[in-house]
């Protein structure tokens, strides 16, 4: 490969990242109602196909922790590469899937490449820019974050309905190929100064606990499993996570650095911030519950009430900028925070009565509130992060938030399930009102976590932006 132009890497860099994580993100939902067609072709039981979306999860909740001894060892440009030639030939695969077992083997490669996609392409932004850039250029890379999850159940459910569930993956191919003429042509080449070794016992013991822990939050609530026995793989993760913990701190290499969450914005931005992409990650499961079965509308009609949060998230990029610069990143946060929890809150209100201008109204702002959060928690994330940590800093967020749409959806499916227990499906009005309670919920565990945010200082993030350096401070 040779060294692309610099300028030109600058101008290209933001868009093939871009491109890349939409077709991860989308891929995490896409399959979702495309189920039920996907078990029939292939003649077997629809809940049987559940692995399907849970093996893509799994392996992403696996991966994603190497990603960054990879990109050091082998270099952002190459592991970049070969993730997105990974990801489009598994893709291929999964299209040409004759059997059960063919496809969910397919998804476990597909996800391994899709791990590996999300930390190195932000990694490699994050050495390409400067931190006054950062911003900027980070706001490309959010956008797959917010619209992905929210347009796969309606991207495939269409073309499911329009052609065969085989294109769900089919699709991947074209985009896949061009981001890879990208990448070939424009993606940088960075590595570390020193390639550290792999910590082998550190990734079996986060791998086996993240991915036990991610396998029961996928199959939460759906009584696959006894109380106790859930109970118990429960406490296995979490013990194994907690091993994972004081073999962290006791190695000279670990797979994650725990000692990156003494840097105060990290350590908010990342773990301060869980708790709002948890109520944020139960919308795109709540909305087509409370449009489809709690209003009655059709999947067409409930997609396209997904699609103005989209389209918010898009256009709200132009000005975040601005906003961070003008207000600060303190007090966006605790703000925004704040509005998004209310605009949750709002849909308690919508009923099968609603005009649908004020729902669309509703999803815009929603959209608006979500599309500013993304792109301040995931840039500040790095703003007094030294050049050296970037790569590790990359990854151990990029697990974080993985676990958080995991939880998220989880918290979701556990407060839905909760509501609604016992009632009948068809009773729209008994329904509507057990979903208007799932989103009060949510919406109070979003304004509670805006006190996350209360222990920025009022120039935290500064150096992102309004482009002013500081001193890392570590608390």
């Amino acid at each position: 490969m040779t060294a692309p132009d610099p300028a030109d890497a600058k101008r290209y860099l933001p868009w093939v990242v871009a491109i890349v994580m939409f077709m991860e993100t989308l891929d995490a939902t896409i399959v979702n109602t495309a189920v039920p067609v996907m078990a029939a072709s292939l003649g077997v039981a629809p809940l049987s196909l559940k692995a399907v979306v849970a093996s893509y999860i799994l392996s992403l909740a696996v991966f994603i922790p190497i990603s960054g001894w990879m990109a050091d060892r082998f270099g952002t440009r190459r592991v970049f590469f070969a993730a997105v030639s990974v990801f489009t030939f598994a893709s291929l695969l999964c299209g040409m899937s004759l059997n059960a077992p063919m496809l969910i083997a397919a998804r476990l490669l597909q996800g391994a490449g899709a791990a590996m996609m999300m930390p190195v392409g932000r990694l490699t932004i994050i050495r390409s820019f400067s931190k006054a850039e950062l911003l900027s250029a980070m706001n490309f890379v959010v956008m797959p974050a917010l619209v992905g999850p929210l347009l796969g159940p309606t991207v495939g459910g269409l073309i499911v309905h329009v052609v065969s569930w085989r294109f769900i993956f089919l699709v991947n191919l074209p985009v896949g190929i061009a981001a890879l003429v990208m990448i070939w042509r424009y993606l940088p080449e960075y590595h570390a100064q020193s390639a550290r070794p792999l910590d082998i016992v550190g990734f079996v013991l986060f791998g086996s606990g993240v991915a036990l822990l991610s396998w029961l939050l996928e199959i939460f609530g759906e009584h696959r499993l006894d109380l106790t026995s859930e109970g118990v793989l429960l406490l296995l993760s979490l013990g194994l996570l907690a091993a994972y913990g004081v073999h962290a701190l006791r190695t000279a290499y670990p797979l994650l650095r725990l000692q990156l969450f003494r840097v105060r914005t990290f350590r908010i931005s990342v773990a301060g911030g869980f708790l709002t992409r948890m109520g944020m990650g139960g919308i795109p499961f709540l909305l087509p519950l409370l449009y489809q079965v709690g209003m009655g509308l059709p999947s067409w009609q409930s997609g396209l009430l997904m699609m103005p949060s989209a389209a918010a998230a898009i256009t709200t990029k132009v000005g975040t900028k601005k906003v961070l610069a003008a207000l600060g990143y303190r007090r966006v946060l605790i703000i925004n925070t704040v509005m998004i929890g209310i605009a949750i809150g709002l849909f308690s209100l919508v009923e099968p009565g609603t005009p649908k201008l004020l729902i669309v109204l509703l999803a815009l702002c929603l959209g608006f509130f979500n599309s500013m959060q993304f792109s301040a928690m995931n840039t500040l994330a790095y703003a007094d992060v030294e050049g050296a940590d970037t790569s590790m800093a990359s990854t151990l967020a990029s697990s974080m938030q993985q676990l958080s749409m995991s939880f998220g959806l989880a918290a979701a499916t556990l407060v839905a399930g909760w509501f609604m227990a016992g009632l009948p499906q068809t009773d729209h009005v008994l329904v509507t009102d057990a979903l208007h309670k799932a989103f009060l919920t949510l919406a109070a565990i979003t304004v509670f976590s805006s006190l996350s945010f209360w222990r920025l200082q009022p120039h935290d993030g500064d150096a992102v932006s309004r482009g002013t350096a500081k001193l890392v401070e570590q608390t």
